[in-house]
Order: structure tokens, then sequence, then C-alpha cells
């Protein structure tokens, strides 16, 4: 979770990594935003629908 990682633990992984703290922030920024857009891409494509009707099949033809 980005949410959890304070300024602390962001210091303490640019200095094991060997980076800079400002590396680390730009990772975990760009992570955020890719994670932002798969969500926003997943629920405009509807796959989460799609799933679930293969799960009712699924039920119905148990072999």
């Amino acid at each position: 979770n980005v949410d959890i990682i304070n300024a602390s633990r962001r210091r303490r992984i640019a200095s094991g990594s060997g980076t800079s703290v400002q590396d680390v922030n730009r990772l975990i920024n760009s992570y955020s935003e890719a994670r932002k857009m798969m969500r926003q891409m997943m629920g405009v494509s509807g796959t989460k629908k799609k799933k679930g009707k293969g799960k009712r099949k699924r039920a119905f033809f148990p072999f």
C-alpha cells in the first residue's frame, strides 16, 4: 500500500537502493498513476461483468 510509505520509509528505501529520495518519490507517483489508470480501464471495459457471466455458465456445466 503506497499510503503507508511515509518520509522515513522513503529515506530508508532511497539509501538502501542507492538512489535519491526524489527518485523514490517519482517511482511511487508513477506507480500510483498507473494503478489509477488500470482501475479506470477495468471499469470502462466491463471485464468484471464478463467474468461474472462466465462463472454462472460454469455453475450450469460443472464438467
